[in-house]
């Protein structure tokens, strides 16, 4: 293969999954508006498009014909480019994930994956901790004490729950012996649900432990903090508008869907059937290739549901009770599943 088409080919892969992440974001925020009005007894979007379907498009294209709106007293070139850091970060984590088996297509590229690196997760916790900078920097630069105390809840908060969430995934990484994606899959990949980590693996701790410091990573309820609007009136965000408010909003629920796919790689077997080898694979190539796929979507969708589900279910944290759960609560626990899967594979 030339550079070129190594070039062309690496290009249309980022392309597409950089679309598909996009639509991916649009159509989250309508299943969370719809699972949340279900919650409190009411419809949510039901007019634009049959069931709503079509509610996405015209946000989209409200946020681009709102007026831009830019205060005289913020330092511009930072009030600028916070969006940009946040949205980029976002977008940039993905391209470490592996959405299937491998599957090798023409040219030798991998399908289903933007970039095979040996130290992918840590790749993915790098540039999801540079997304703080977004943020702080936003808060900073809009020259608002709202929105300045909301960037340093929302760093504060994110320093806090990034070691509790770091913790929790080194008994994975002992169970694995890699930081490589796909090697961590293929390692609970033997016999179905019964070997992957949350269950085989035991690390049921270390999940629970990832699943409240990703809440709050992406700043979702019970841990919006940094934009508590009965408190903050917006927070980091107060004096964003138009496109660049629509960056941080979609910055936010691309780490969703991230954090749904770390999820499922790490503790859910990823793209491996729960089955195991009881259902005979299919014969047809395309179908092949194509089943792994559908079972990562179905875990990263069943994520996303809870994500959903606990924010119309539970209120906000106080953020003394945010800090001490984080420190006194998630902090130990991660060193005990340390300790304890340490001994475990050592015993064995």
């Amino acid at each position: 293969m030339t550079i070129f088409e190594f070039f062309l080919w690496s290009l249309l892969k980022v392309a597409v999954v950089t679309v598909v992440l996009l639509l991916g974001v649009a159509y989250t925020v309508l299943l969370e508006r719809k699972l949340v009005g279900h919650i409190q007894n009411r419809w949510g979007p039901s007019r634009v498009g049959p069931f709503g379907l079509l509610q996405p498009l015209v946000d989209g294209a409200k946020s681009f014909l709102k007026e831009d709106l830019i205060p005289t007293s913020v330092y511009k070139p930072l009030y600028l480019l916070a969006p940009l850091i946040s949205l980029g970060c976002a977008l940039i984590s993905i391209a470490v994930v592996p959405f299937g088996a491998p599957n090798i297509g023409p040219k030798g590229m991998d399908l289903f994956q933007i970039s095979d690196v040996n130290i992918g997760l840590l790749v993915l916790l790098g540039v999801t901790s540079i997304g703080v900078y977004g943020i702080a920097l936003a808060g900073w630069s809009s020259n608002n004490k709202y929105s300045l105390l909301g960037a340093l809840r929302s760093s504060a908060q994110m320093i806090s729950y990034e070691l509790a969430l770091g913790l929790s995934l080194v008994g994975v990484v002992l169970r694995a012996g890699s930081f490589n994606l796909r090697t961590i899959v293929e390692q609970q990949a033997t016999k179905g649900i019964v070997t992957w980590n949350i269950f085989g693996g035991f690390q049921f701790l270390a999940f629970f432990i990832y699943l409240m410091a990703a809440y709050a990573e992406t700043n979702r309820s019970p841990f919006d903090l940094p934009e508590a609007e009965s408190e903050l009136t917006g927070g980091y965000h107060t004096e964003y508008s138009s496109m660049k408010f629509a960056m941080f909003f979609m910055a936010e629920y691309a780490n969703m869907i991230t954090v749904g796919c770390v999820a499922t790689l790490l503790f859910l077997g990823g793209w491996t059937s729960p089955f195991g080898d009881l259902i005979p694979q299919p014969q047809n190539i395309l179908v092949h290739a194509l089943v792994p796929v559908f079972w990562f979507v179905a875990k990263v969708f069943c994520f996303l549901f809870l994500y959903v589900w606990v924010r119309g279910t539970l209120p906000r944290f106080r953020y003394d009770q945010l800090m001490n759960f984080g420190w006194r609560i998630l902090m130990p626990l991660a060193i005990l599943n340390i300790v304890g899967t340490s001994l475990w594979l050592a015993y064995r």
